[in-house]
């Protein structure tokens, strides 16, 4: 990679090839790493293995040595400490993310719509696939139990030092609003034996989580509802959690979100943001969402003051990983 950036186009045409991260992308669709990792080493080999064409797949992999992806060895092929990165098993856990059958790594795919989205302020992905991201999640048992499992993955590394870093017990209930598999809940759960918990979810999400509360032998203290945020939700807990669910949804949207919560949440309640608002704005991140979704990253100004037009003020802060707690109630702390 570094001898392409000193070639024609130097830098600027590194940073904008498109070849080469799609070149990965199939690897890492294909697992070829795993393959290769496993002793499947020729190219017609590998091609055998992974169901595809041969001479395409030379060609590809001829690309990923000049990359720096993949070694030539005397038996073929062999993995890079980039390559090890693409391993399924790889503890960065990055292979399903740029996985071109899974839910994110698809999504990627609408980048191409991206001159689209800069001239209309539309989202790129139903311009690309025909209809908006979440209905086509919803279409799709696989790709949305794919988008679980990324975002619960994610979670799951922060999920015990936020279920740690503030007092849930204290809330008595709490309803994690947009929960999808409960992974957050769960470990909330576990920690606080005082406490019970509900996931209010699309039926799908709603479902798993349901399945994961009786695995986890929480069913006494936990349930989950199939519902939307944008409805009514079930009154009177002592929090309404939102973890992840606010950068999915431009201002309008995101502001009905919280204003639902607010109202469930009454005077006494508190509705609590769990997200990576600690810092400046993740750009990447924030065109990701433009591109999906029309949503947006925001810092913490900026979701204290979506939060106000909810009728919400922002009370404690609490550090939790890479991640906040932004507490907020209707009444100032």
């Amino acid at each position: 990679m570094a001898e392409e950036a000193t070639g024609w186009g130097g830098a600027v045409w590194a940073a904008a090839d498109l070849v080469t991260p799609m070149a990965i992308r199939v690897a890492a669709t294909l697992r070829l790493a795993d393959s290769i990792a496993a002793g499947t080493r020729t190219a017609a080999d590998l091609a055998a293995a992974v169901h595809v064409d041969p001479d395409a797949l030379a060609r590809l992999m001829g690309h990923l040595v000049t990359a720096g992806v993949l070694t030539r060895t005397d038996g073929g092929f062999g993995l890079t400490a980039v390559g090890e990165q693409l391993r399924d098993d790889h503890p960065a856990g990055i292979r399903p993310w740029l996985d071109l059958e899974g839910a994110i790594g698809r999504a990627d795919l609408c980048f191409v719509e991206l001159l689209h989205t800069v001239r209309t302020g539309e989202p790129a992905y139903p311009r690309r696939f025909g209809r908006p991201y979440w209905d086509d999640l919803s279409a799709d048992a696989g790709l949305f139990a794919s988008f679980d499992a990324l975002m619960g993955g994610r979670l799951a590394e922060d999920a015990p030092v936020v279920a740690t870093a503030y007092p849930w017990g204290s809330l008595r209930s709490v309803v994690d609003v947009g929960g999808g598999d409960g992974t957050l809940l769960l470990a909330i759960l576990r920690e606080h034996p005082e406490l019970r918990g509900t996931v209010v979810d699309l039926a799908g999400p709603a479902a798993r989580a349901g399945r994961a509360i009786a695995a986890a032998g929480l069913g006494e203290r936990a349930d989950a509802v199939a519902g939307s945020f944008f409805d009514p939700l079930p009154a009177g807990a002592g929090g309404y959690l939102l973890s992840g669910v606010l950068h999915d949804w431009d201002d309008e949207p995101a502001g009905r979100i919280l204003r639902r919560c607010a109202e469930a949440a009454g005077e006494t309640g508190r509705v609590l943001v769990v997200d990576h608002v600690g810092g400046p704005v993740d750009t990447e991140g924030d065109l990701r969402m433009l591109a999906y979704v029309r949503g947006r990253e925001r810092d913490l100004d900026q979701l204290a003051s979506l939060a106000a037009s909810a009728g919400l003020h922002l009370g404690s802060c609490t550090p939790a990983g890479t991640r906040t707690v932004a507490e907020f109630s209707r009444s100032p702390s």
